[in-house]
C-alpha cells in the first residue's frame, strides 16, 4: 500500500496536521508515525499549558498571526470536544522603572498585534492580585490555560474517525526520496520494514534537523536543546494568584523569564528557567547523551550562542542548582514565597533552532523538497497555534498558500 501522506511526529503540531489533511482529503490515505508509545510525550506534554494571546511576537510574523488565530481555534476545539479550559488572563508585572518603560513598549506591541490589553497602575495591580508586588502591569484577559495532551488525544480520535491511520512505537531510521514516492525505513515491533508515501510531512520537534539530514536536505540550522525547569507550589498556595503572572521580558535575553502559572488541575507552577541541555529528550535532573552532546559541540552555532550569552547561561545554571537564586527571580514580584515552597515538577525541553552564525530562530521555519515538507522550528506558541499551523501546512501541500503568506 502507498499512503498519500505520511506525517512523522505525534505531538500536537503533527497530529493537527494529520487530522486536517485527512479531513480535507477524505479520499486520500494519511498515516501518522510516532516513535513513542503515547502521543504528546515530549514538548506537547511538558509545557506550561498556556493558551497564549500573542503579546510578545513581532507584528506581521507567522508567530503573531498563528498565535492570535490559534487561541480562538484552541478554545473553540475545547468547547466542541468537552475539554476543560479557563480564560483566566495574564498579568505582565513591572518591578523597576526600567521594566515600566519596557512595559509601555510591550503595550504598544499588543496594540499593533490587535490584542486587547489594559495598563494597570500599582493600586490597580494590588487590587487584582493582593499577593503580587509591582509598580504596574499589563492585563491581557484573553490568555488561558488547558491540558494540551488532552487536546492532542482528542485530535487523534478525530483523525481515526476521518479514516486516518496512526501508528505508535514506530521509529523512522531511514528515508529515501524517489521521483514518484518517499520510502521510509521504520522499526516496528522490533522489525525493520519499509512503507511508501507520495508525500512526507515531518513535525519531529527535537529531531527536526536529523530528519532533514536523513533526506539530504541542506539547511544551516541545528536543534540545540534548552531545559526549562519548573517547580510546583504546595496546595495551600493554589489560590496565591488569580491570573498568570509573568515578568516583563528583557529584550536582550532569548527567553521570557520565570513566571507563576495556574494549571488547569488547580495547581500553580513556578518556571521555567532556561539551562543548556545535554540530551534532547532529557527531562530528569541528570541528563547526558553522548550523541546529542557531540553533535552540539561540533556545531559552530552552539559555541557562538554560548559565548554570546555566557553571563546569562552561567547565572541560569547556578540558579538551577541553587534554589535561593531561582527563588529570587520570583520574589521580586511575589515576595512571600520561600525555598520550601519550591516542590518538584517535571521539566520541559525546548527545541531551539540555531543558525550556524549563532542566531536563534524565533519564528517558524520550514524546509522543503519535491516530496516533503519539514517543520524545522516550531517555538512557543506552537501548542496554542497548532490548529492554524496544521491548516497552513495543508495549504502549502495542497498548493493553496498565497505567495505573500509563504
Amino acid at each position: 500500500m502507498i499512503f498519500d501522506y505520511i506525517v512523522i511526529g505525534g505531538g500536537i503540531v503533527g497530529m493537527s496536521t494529520a487530522w486536517q489533511l485527512q479531513r480535507r482529503c477524505p479520499d486520500k490515505k494519511v498515516m501518522l508515525l510516532e516513535k513513542e508509545d503515547v502521543f504528546a510525550k515530549h514538548q506537547t506534554g511538558h509545557n506550561s499549558g498556556v493558551i497564549h494571546a500573542g503579546v510578545y511576537y513581532a507584528p506581521g510574523s507567522l508567530k503573531a498571526r498563528f498565535c492570535k488565530e490559534g487561541a480562538e481555534a484552541t478554545m473553540a476545539f475545547c468547547r466542541e470536544n468537552n475539554i476543560e479550559y479557563e480564560q483566566c488572563g495574564k498579568l505582565l508585572v513591572a518591578t523597576t522603572e526600567a521594566e515600566m518603560q519596557r512595559m509601555k513598549d510591550l503595550f504598544h506591541r499588543c496594540e499593533k498585534n490587535g490584542i486587547k490589553a489594559q495598563v494597570l497602575d500599582q493600586a490597580q495591580l494590588l487590587e487584582k492580585e493582593p499577593n503580587i508586588k509591582g509598580l504596574g502591569a499589563i492585563l491581557v484577559k484573553k490568555t488561558g490555560i488547558v491540558n494540551y495532551r488532552q487536546i492532542t488525544c482528542a485530535m487523534a480520535e478525530k483523525f481515526v474517525e476521518a479514516g486516518g491511520e496512526p501508528r505508535l512505537k514506530t521509529d523512522v531510521i531511514g528515508i529515501e526520496e524517489k521521483h514518484d514516492r518517499v520510502v521510509l525505513k521504520i522499526i516496528e515491533e522490533g522489525k525493520e520494514v519499509s512503507i511508501n508515501g507520495r508525500f512526507l510531512v515531518s513535525c519531529s520537534g527535537l529531531m527536526a534537523d536529523r530528519l532533514t539530514t536523513m533526506m539530504g536536505i541542506k539547511t544551516d540550522f541545528q536543534i540545540v536543546p534548552f531545559r526549562g525547569e519548573y517547580y510546583r507550589l504546595p496546595k495551600q498556595h493554589n489560590d496565591i494568584v488569580n491570573h498568570l503572572i509573568y515578568p516583563i521580558p528583557d529584550p536582550d535575553l532569548p527567553f521570557l523569564g520565570i513566571h507563576l502559572t495556574r494549571m488547569i488541575d488547580g495547581s500553580v507552577t513556578v518556571g521555567p528557567n532556561a539551562v543548556q541541555g545535554w540530551k534532547r529528550e532529557g527531562y530528569g535532573k541528570y541528563n547526558f547523551s553522548p550523541r546529542d552532546t557531540w553533535q552540539m559541540l561540533m556545531f559552530k552555532g552552539f559555541w557562538k550562542v554560548m559565548w554570546g550569552n555566557l553571563g546569562t547561561g552561567l547565572r541560569e545554571t547556578k540558579n538551577s542548582w541553587w534554589k535561593p537564586g531561582y527563588l529570587k527571580q520570583v520574589n521580586k514580584y511575589c515576595p512571600q514565597l520561600e525555598v520550601a515552597d519550591l516542590q518538584p515538577y517535571p521539566a520541559g525541553v525546548r527545541a531551539q533552532a540555531v543558525l550556524k552564525d549563532g542566531s536563534l530562530i524565533h519564528d517558524f521555519l520550514f524546509a522543503q523538497s519535491p516530496r516533503s515538507l519539514h517543520v524545522c522550528n516550531a517555538p512557543s506558541p506552537a501548542a496554542t497555534a497548532a490548529i492554524p499551523i496544521g491548516n497552513y501546512i495543508c495549504d502549502k501541500i495542497l498548493g493553496e498558500v498565497n505567495e505573500s503568506d509563504a
